[in-house]
């Protein structure tokens, strides 16, 4: 039982599995703040131009034998999707930039020494003499 625990424990403090809570939790507190934005700003805005004072999750399409089709509600989760989409988007998008940062060109190779020189040029020297 004690190993099983140390294994949950490494497992546990691991820096990916800590990162992701992290993530989890920030997530879930933005996507109230988003919530609240599409229920409690954008949709009484909307509301009036969908024809009425009501707020836009009201908009529903009334069917013949009972029930409706809660149109708005389903426009106010498309809304919430889209925002939190392109919060995510600008988010890896920035990630990328500081972690991807444009890695400089590889400095041209070092000038060969003046003993390089001379070896080369007794090398050609030697090639010379034996092709000749």
């Amino acid at each position: 039982m004690k190993k099983f625990l140390n294994e949950f424990k490494n497992f546990a403090m691991r820096g990916n599995v800590m990162d992701l809570a992290v993530g989890v939790i920030i997530g879930g507190a933005f996507g109230s703040i988003t919530t609240s934005l599409i229920n409690d700003i954008l949709n009484p805005i909307l509301g009036i131009f969908a024809g009425g004072n009501d707020a836009l999750a009201g908009l529903a399409i009334h069917l013949p034998n009972g029930g409706d089709i809660m149109v708005g509600n389903f426009i106010n989760a498309v809304l919430n999707f889209i925002i939190m989409a392109f919060v995510v988007f600008c988010l890896v998008k920035t990630m990328n930039k500081l972690t991807h940062k444009k890695e400089a060109a590889p400095p041209p190779p070092p000038a060969p020494s003046k003993e390089e020189l001379l070896l080369t040029e007794i090398r050609d020297l030697l090639r010379e003499k034996s092709n000749g």
